[in-house]
């Protein structure tokens, strides 16, 4: 299950409990619509509360980023999993975006928004 939060130019998405297609489906299409009308956005992904993921998802994850690498400016991922900031520096390979994992959601939030962390 995933919470979404949008304001202006930035997408927030919690991760709780398995992340499934459905899911990630929910989120793609937000960002493309707000990619269209406002152009790229920032990023935060609260993975702290995430139990699991599907293979599925996670497939859909790595074609979304290859198609729409451009389409962030700022990522922030938020974790306490070393796998997951991993998985997040790999992810850099697809995306054009500055990409930086946090333990803190607000340093994540201030980042975002330009501010020093």
């Amino acid at each position: 299950m995933i919470t979404i939060d949008y304001r202006d130019s930035q997408v927030s998405v919690a991760v709780l409990g398995e992340f499934t297609l459905g899911d990630f489906k929910e989120f793609e299409e937000l960002v493309q619509y707000k990619v269209k009308f406002e152009g790229p956005v920032n990023l935060l992904f609260d993975l702290t509360e995430m139990a699991d993921f599907t293979v599925d998802m996670a497939w859909e994850e790595i074609k979304f980023s290859r198609a729409h690498g451009g389409d962030f400016a700022r990522i922030a991922v938020v974790t306490d999993s070393e796998w997951i900031a991993w998985s997040a520096w790999l992810s850099q390979v697809f995306v054009a975006a500055e990409l930086r994992v946090f333990h803190d959601a607000d340093d994540a939030r201030a980042w975002l928004d330009g501010l020093p962390v």
